[in-house]
């Protein structure tokens, strides 16, 4: 039996805002598995968003036990937990997030960059990851020469430079509209066939019935979880 990717026990994130303490996670249990695919959705507040930067290690839990494979990440040093990020973790944003001064092709490069890995066959691997995700053509331009789609193209090959253990997106098509949405779904349909993790949050019935199991999160836990039934029907 497979280990689980990330493994999470009784997480709680609270924050105190003057006088008032908001509970924005309240006991969270979630187990995801090698190459499983999660969706979240919840209304704002619900902790979805938090819940994602605390799997993301961008933030660190008040309490609980928080599994990235073998690590707890609420054990680990900054600069180590900014490491793990950085080799283990990949991120697709709904801003793109991308540095409007570089080509498509330094964007990319960018995680390898700050782990001293921009060697040659480094850049190789990052002209390879930008032929997958469709934008060889375009490895001299800058963001604003590009559309919103090709941007976020241009942020999964990003995703996927460090060979991730699990890739986290948040709203990956909230910026795009209808027809750029599905060409950028089903590049990441695509990356779940080949085997990688994914987590996504969004509030997109539509997006979520791309998952295997999708998470409904209220008032900071998971309210209730369904498998997705069609999906699975259309592996079989």
């Amino acid at each position: 039996m497979p280990e689980p990717v990330i493994s999470i026990r009784d997480l709680r994130k609270t924050y105190h805002l003057g006088d008032e303490t908001v509970h924005a996670l309240d006991g969270v249990n979630l187990d995801v598995m090698p190459g499983e695919y999660v969706a979240i959705m919840g209304s704002s507040g619900s902790g979805k968003s938090t819940l994602l930067n605390l799997l993301g290690c961008l933030d660190r839990p008040t309490s609980g036990v928080y599994l990235l494979g073998k690590d707890d990440v609420a054990a680990l040093d900054d600069d180590t937990l900014s490491q793990v990020r950085g080799a283990r973790l990949g991120f697709i944003f709904q801003s793109y997030n991308l540095i409007p001064q570089l080509t498509v092709l330094e964007n990319i490069e960018v995680p390898l960059f700050y782990q001293g890995r921009d060697s040659p066959e480094a850049l190789a691997r990052c002209k390879e990851l930008a032929c997958l995700v469709g934008l060889d053509g375009r490895l001299g331009h800058r963001p604003k020469q590009l559309s919103g789609g090709q941007q976020q193209r241009v942020a999964i090959a990003r995703a996927l430079v460090n060979d991730p253990l699990m890739i986290l997106a948040d709203e990956p098509t909230g910026n795009l509209d209808s027809s750029t949405e599905e060409d950028v779904l089903a590049l990441i349909d695509q990356l779940h066939d080949q085997g990688r993790t994914i987590v996504m949050v969004t509030h997109d019935d539509h997006v979520a019935s791309r998952a295997d199991r999708i998470i409904h999160m209220k008032d900071g836990r998971i309210h209730r979880e369904q498998m997705n039934d069609k999906k699975v029907a259309s592996q079989h």
